[in-house]
């Protein structure tokens, strides 16, 4: 028996932040320059591991897939935020909207298990450092890397259209994207189903990756405490930092996000804080792995020096 409530919907209106129209240009402004050192980090990091032949190695190979992630999932959602910060225009079609979501869960859920592949890809460097090279190999990287991109596609198709075949009793998403979360809160129909396969999928995509990181970085700690001399603690040390640092971060706002005690006026700081989110993460990585990686710094250096010396 149909609900007399559903409608067929084909359009999504996104209500995001409309309650703060005065801030929209602020927030408009943020997201575009935010959007634009993202695009131009993460894009100096990838060519940089593309055109120094000391960054062919695995630890870079991560490295670039995770900064062409970052780029990837941040070009699925802040071009149409930053449309309707700009116009005013909160709508998205059914199948915009699927879309949205589509590459957002994937990409989100390629990023959780990359990072655990980074994780271990650590471990062997300083647990294991003189099979490193034999142990993660250029065919075991493809590989690791490419099962990232199955799991997080897969995870995506599933939950993607267990969503978007749901009957649907309204059209306006109190979100400001097509969060999954938020759509399935306008469904007319049993969602038991959609939350257990979410559960499931978030204990296989999120919960079993975090528990891998932290016995990762265990085993890491551990060997690098055993190290005798104060230089080579600090040398094992700076080769898992940036790792370290982007993971404390990435989960520890994650953590902040979902932990955090609930008010009333808590709903538009939720949103809020989901944006800075967003945009601040992917933003950050690039910047932290530069900063604290002394090949990277080699290596623009190097490059520096070529142009500069081709010029003249």
């Amino acid at each position: 028996m149909e609900n007399p409530n559903q409608t067929l919907v084909t359009m999504f209106f996104l209500h995001g932040l409309a309650a703060y129209p005065n801030f929209h240009f602020i927030f408009f402004l943020l997201c575009l320059i935010m959007y634009i050192v993202i695009l131009l980090g993460n894009s100096f990091l990838i060519t940089i591991s593309i055109l120094d032949t000391h960054l062919y190695t695995p630890m870079y190979f991560f490295l670039s897939n995770l900064s062409f992630l970052d780029i990837c999932y941040i070009t699925s959602s802040i071009p149409m935020i930053l449309v309707n910060f700009a116009t005013g225009q909160k709508s998205m079609s059914f199948v915009g909207c699927g879309a949205q979501m589509f590459f957002s869960l994937g990409l989100g859920s390629t990023k959780h298990v990359l990072l655990t592949v980074m994780a271990y890809d650590q471990y062997v460097a300083i647990c294991k450092p003189l099979g490193y090279l034999i142990i993660v190999n250029k065919g075991l990287s493809v590989k690791l890397v490419t099962s990232c991109w199955m799991a997080g596609g897969l995870t995506s198709v599933i939950q993607t259209t267990l969503t978007m075949r749901l009957s649907f009793c309204g059209n306006v998403i109190d979100y400001l994207t097509c969060e999954i979360l938020a759509v399935l809160k306008l469904a007319c129909e049993d969602i038991s189903l959609n939350m257990i396969i979410t559960s499931l999928l978030n204990i296989i995509i999120i919960i079993i990756p975090v528990l891998f990181v932290f016995i990762s970085y265990f085993f890491i700690l551990f060997t690098i405490l055993r190290i005798n001399s104060a230089e080579g603690r600090k040398k094992a040390f700076s080769t898992c930092s940036a790792h370290l640092t982007v993971v404390i971060i990435f989960y520890g706002t994650i953590l902040f996000m979902y932990m955090k005690p609930k008010s009333k006026d808590s709903h538009a700081s939720d949103k809020l804080i989901a944006l800075l989110y967003a945009v601040v993460i992917p933003m950050l990585n690039p910047i932290i792995c530069s900063l604290r990686n002394k090949d990277i710094k080699a290596a623009v250096k190097k490059l520096s020096k070529n142009m500069f010396s081709q010029k003249t």
